[in-house]
């Protein structure tokens, strides 16, 4: 295989698009393939740092984890991170460029840099055998079509077929599969491949008659269909997929090793960002993981997270006019447990000093960390590494707050006050050696008899996890036909569906 490709798209937002891309590089990684992810354009408030300091989403650093890789701005050259309804912060090759509304954005902005994006996927296409590509949102988002430099528009430009993933669980993924088709041109409709059933349950054999019958209709094979299976999620890209009195996902089901659970209650600010920090939390038998938004919500909770968040002084009024922000300072005075992570430490503080992100000048925090901010235009985007409870700590930085700590215990790059903790660094709980010395300290200052498991990696979980992503590839898709699609392209003479896309 040659410079092969693959356009993974999808008939809506949330049909498995960064799963099934991950499961395809896992299985070729595992037949010998050089094979690394892309994602054009990325709307996220889940990212990464790569080695070299660069931003990019989440999904497509865990899909080079994936193909076995480190990842790079490469992989993801477009990151929009929602400031609100209306204006994101742009993140080109890794670096913040501006704000832009979406209108400015589809307007004019996102066309441009169209050709960026194809520099990013044609070097990465030099480079390794095959480039397997996730799309976003809908291909058949006509209103967006001209503009579009993430689904159709890269798949035109680059001359790579397109495998449209549906999710069955939702009902109609038939008309969704047709229409997404016959909502495209002739010429974009020329490259979508086929079809791909994800989250199936029951007898596929019941399904048979459907796949017949969409084949007749549009001439397109259907490439496999994915059985529903849980807990095989990664890092979620556009949202909290789970409910906000929910558990993370689908944690670990596995009993505590001590005769008690640990009761970890998460705040869900507003533009909640990297909450995916908990996951090495959930992962851990015996602890329990949910989302509150409201203050009776932390009473029996034996652990408060405050998360990152896009916008810390909005997540402090949020907090404030929820009646969160007097249980939190009540918890601390109470010396019950507090984590709170970059944003979610900054608003722990005395007081920010924004006039780059909300622009409201001085702000007061909730003073319970003797620490002060003051947003700088210059995003930190770093990989420390530290020690911290006589453990190695490895994490990421992406934040505009710059903390002063004035006072406290030294914890990692921000200070302990008795239970109340505070760094920038995501990720840290990722560390197994440092996670349990955390929970350890927590469990103590609940009263808790919970006793860590003495050997959960997370690593090791995550790449259980990528690997049963490849095995759903291997034994449910077609692979030989998935094969040759990528190395061949499109199949010729595909019929067009009418009516096309409008003029």
């Amino acid at each position: 295989m040659n410079n092969g490709g693959l356009l993974v798209a999808g008939t809506t937002s949330d049909a498995g698009k960064s799963v099934v891309t991950a499961g395809i590089c896992r299985w070729l990684v595992r037949q010998g393939v050089k094979v690394a992810p892309f994602k054009a354009q990325n709307m996220s408030l889940n990212s990464f740092v790569t080695r070299e300091g660069a931003e990019i989403g989440r999904a497509q650093a865990m899909q080079a984890q994936a193909c076995r890789i480190e990842p790079t701005a490469l992989m993801n050259p477009v990151l929009l991170k929602p400031g609100g309804e209306q204006s994101s912060q742009v993140v080109l090759l890794g670096k913040p460029v501006g704000e832009l509304s979406a209108r400015g954005y589809h307007g004019g902005r996102q066309q441009k840099l169209l050709g960026t994006v194809l520099d990013c996927l044609a070097e990465l296409r030099g480079t390794y055998d095959a480039v397997i590509c996730e799309g976003a949102g809908s291909p058949a988002e006509i209103n967006l079509r001209r503009t579009d430099i993430v689904n159709m528009g890269i798949a035109r430009n680059a001359r790579i077929p397109v495998l449209v993933v549906g999710d069955i669980d939702r009902g109609g993924v038939f008309a969704s599969f047709f229409g997404t088709v016959a909502l495209l041109s002739p010429e974009d409709q020329a490259l979508v491949a086929g079809f791909l059933v994800n989250k199936f349950r029951g007898d596929v054999s019941l399904l048979e008659p459907g796949l017949d019958m969409l084949h007749g209709l549009t001439g397109r094979h259907t490439y496999g269909v994915l059985p529903f299976q849980h807990g095989l999620g990664i890092d979620e890209e556009d949202g909290l997929r789970v409910s906000l009195r929910g558990t993370v996902r689908e944690s670990n089901t596995a009993p505590p090793v001590g005769a008690d659970v640990l009761r970890v209650a998460v705040c869900a600010v507003p533009l909640m960002s990297n909450f995916t920090d908990v996951d090495a939390l959930a992962a851990e038998p015996g602890v329990v993981v949910r989302f509150v938004d409201r203050p009776e919500e932390l009473a029996d909770a034996d652990l408060v997270v405050v998360p990152g968040t896009r916008g810390t002084v909005r997540a402090l009024d949020w907090l404030r006019e929820r009646g969160l922000a007097e249980a939190l300072k009540r918890r601390a005075s109470e010396g019950r447990p507090v984590l709170g992570i970059c944003g979610g430490f900054q608003v722990l503080g005395e007081h920010i000093e924004d006039e780059v992100e909300s622009r409201r000048g001085q702000v007061a925090g909730l003073g319970v960390l003797p620490v002060r901010v003051r947003f700088a235009r210059e995003k930190t985007l770093t990989r420390p590494v530290g020690e911290a409870l006589g453990e190695r700590v490895e994490g990421y930085e992406i934040h505009h707050g710059v903390g002063e700590v004035t006072g406290g215990d030294p914890f990692l790059d921000g200070c302990r006050v008795g239970q109340t903790w505070g760094t920038h660094w995501h990720g840290s709980l990722e560390s197994d050696g440092f996670r349990r010395a955390f929970l350890r300290e927590v469990a103590a200052a609940a009263g808790r008899r919970f006793v860590p498991a003495p050997d959960t990696s997370f690593a090791a979980l995550r790449e259980e996890q990528l690997d049963r992503l490849g095995d759903l590839i291997e034994q449910h898709a077609d692979t030989d036909a998935l094969w040759r699609l990528i190395e061949s392209g499109a199949p010729q003479g595909l019929p067009f569906i009418p009516p096309g896309a409008p003029a």
